[in-house]
């Protein structure tokens, strides 16, 4: 007897965010607060800001809210003036805090799945936020109780597009072992690499780029649960992106390039790298920035409904790097007006310039 084909899915996704949350006019009129800026770069950070499409974000620095905090990190003085930790000071920061994220997003992931965590096979954990050794793979087998046999792959420093190549990796790995059972973890501490600055793009990465957490429990998908079906994965290197989007080491944190080509690359190429999803009943595009949303609904022709959740994403969280997709597709999962096989067109860029997308399927629990 043939057995039935398997279809890799995802069914159930978690997230975590840090409890201290951001106004965004808020952290606009500390910016540009700041001493030694000219008024035209209170204009910029006004305008970058304003235009941004954001309306909260959350922060593991509570110093940025309350400067007398008794964190490790100080970030503010009493009069709002933004400090400058060292890499090893934010570094340490990241390590003492993301596991936390980590573990919270996965348990929730597995609570949702009804997944007991030594049922767990493989784990993939990706950040590009931070780095350290044990790393945050290893810390999840000791905070969640898994087996100490689970494999563990760690995605690192790949930037916001890294949640679906961790996701294809899940793929294949369900494909060649119909058994298994897949966490994918994405926790990233973008917050920790504020730099004040006149910078237009450093400006521009300040008021975007937030904190948060997501996993997602890959298996086999059985008819009766919700699900998301994995398929049809490609990605595309646009070769003149390479020095529009760059994620470096420095002596005061990691530093952010992100040129005013990028938008125009992405929606340049965006058609080319994503037209097999044109047909797609939804979409699911990670939010660099509200004008990567624009140019990518102007690249394929999508109205604006198709580009709703992106932006609400973007709205109550702003950008979180690698797990803001998987924000999306979380509430995708559960929106009641998408129907049962419904297609879900998934994209995110990052460094190099790359272009990463997939299609999802939807099914219910009442469906197929």
């Amino acid at each position: 007897m043939i057995a039935p084909p398997v279809t890799p899915s995802i069914v159930a996704i978690g997230t975590a965010v840090p409890s201290t949350r951001l106004r965004q006019d808020d952290v606009r009129d500390l910016f540009a607060a700041q001493p030694g800026l000219d008024r035209r770069s209170q204009r910029l950070i006004h305008a970058a800001f304003n235009a941004a499409d954001i309306a909260h974000r959350h922060t593991v620095l509570r110093g940025l809210v309350d400067p007398d905090e008794p964190e490790a990190l100080r970030v503010r003085d009493a009069d709002g003036t933004l400090l400058s930790p060292s890499t090893a000071a934010r570094s340490a920061e990241y390590r003492r805090l993301v596991p936390a994220l980590f573990a919270e997003a996965a348990t929730r992931a597995l609570h949702d799945a009804e997944v007991a965590p030594d049922a767990v096979t493989h784990v993939i954990t990706v950040s590009c936020t931070g780095v350290f050794a044990p790393g945050p793979d290893v810390l999840l087998v000791r905070d969640l109780g898994l087996r100490t046999t689970v494999e563990r792959y760690h995605h690192g420093f790949v930037g916001c597009a890294a949640a679906l190549p961790a996701l294809r990796a899940a793929h294949r790995l369900v494909l060649a072992q119909p058994d298994a059972v897949v966490l994918v973890v994405c926790a990233e501490l973008c917050s920790l690499h504020i730099h004040t600055s006149d910078d237009p793009q450093q400006i521009v990465a300040a008021s975007v780029f937030a904190d948060g957490a997501a996993a997602a429990v890959v298996r086999a998908g059985t008819p009766g649960h919700a699900r998301l079906e994995l398929g049809d994965f490609a990605t595309a290197l646009v070769p003149d992106g390479e020095d529009d989007m760059t994620w470096t080491v420095g002596d005061d944190g990691f530093r952010m390039v992100l040129t005013a080509e990028v938008p125009r690359i992405v929606g340049r190429e965006v058609r080319a790298a994503a037209g097999h999803l044109l047909d797609a009943d939804a979409w699911a595009v990670h939010p660099g920035g509200r004008s990567i949303l624009d140019r990518v609904a102007a690249g394929l022709g999508l109205d604006e409904t198709a580009m709703t959740p992106s932006r609400r994403v973007l709205r109550d969280y702003g950008n979180m790097s690698s797990a803001t997709v998987l924000f999306i597709l979380r509430d995708l999962l559960h929106d009641p007006e998408l129907a049962d096989g419904a297609s879900i067109g998934t994209l995110a860029f990052g460094p190099g310039l790359t272009v990463e997308s997939a299609r999802l399927r939807r099914r219910t629990a009442e469906g197929a």
